[in-house]
């Protein structure tokens, strides 16, 4: 089932409060798989900073940041990052979540879709991987569909949000198997 009523948006339209609304609604949704962002944006204040800190990023080219926003509300829906860039080696690596309200309804491929038309035809990277924890089922799904080849798991490498250690299935996607979906 496919939903149309949205687009992609980015950072700096996004107003710290209304990211705070998104994580805090997700709040038990995200917090095994994206401990980090929902720590370090779990107040208004600490999502004013988590803001600031990705614009800085992104204007120094250390990462950039794509948000899904219903039309009809206007409300955030989806967050997706382009993060850990190596530019010697040119790759980088994708992070994403949907509102559970929003799982799916293709949303979130086609923000994959997007962000690796951006990877590939704008930072001209050569390899984009995804780490997933391994209970993330949903997102190693949306790897393959991208046609992102599982290249190991990699034990014990994620902390979830109890605390507890978990394996990562990395997968990752070359510019030469890359085809625009």
């Amino acid at each position: 089932m496919s939903f149309t009523n949205w687009k992609i948006d980015r950072i700096e339209n996004i107003l710290p409060e209304e990211f705070y609304k998104l994580i805090d609604k997700n709040r038990n949704h995200i917090g095994h798989t994206f401990p980090v962002t929902l720590a370090n944006s779990d107040s208004p204040k600490k999502a004013e900073n988590f803001i600031s800190v990705s614009r800085d990023k992104e204007k120094n080219s250390e990462g950039y940041y794509f948000y899904a926003r219903e039309i009809d509300t206007n409300d955030l829906i989806g967050y997706l990052c382009v993060k850990t860039i190596d530019y010697r080696i040119s790759k980088c690596e994708l992070g994403y979540f949907i509102d559970e309200d929003f799982q799916g309804k293709g949303i979130t491929s086609k923000m994959v879709s997007h962000a690796l038309d951006f990877c590939f035809n704008e930072l001209m990277m050569n390899k984009v991987f995804i780490c997933t924890s391994e209970i993330n089922l949903a997102s190693q799904k949306i790897a393959l569909k991208h046609n992102f080849k599982q290249e190991g798991i990699l034990r014990d490498e994620f902390r979830n949000g109890d605390g507890q250690l978990q394996n990562t299935v990395y997968f990752g996607l070359l510019k030469s198997e890359y085809t625009k979906s």
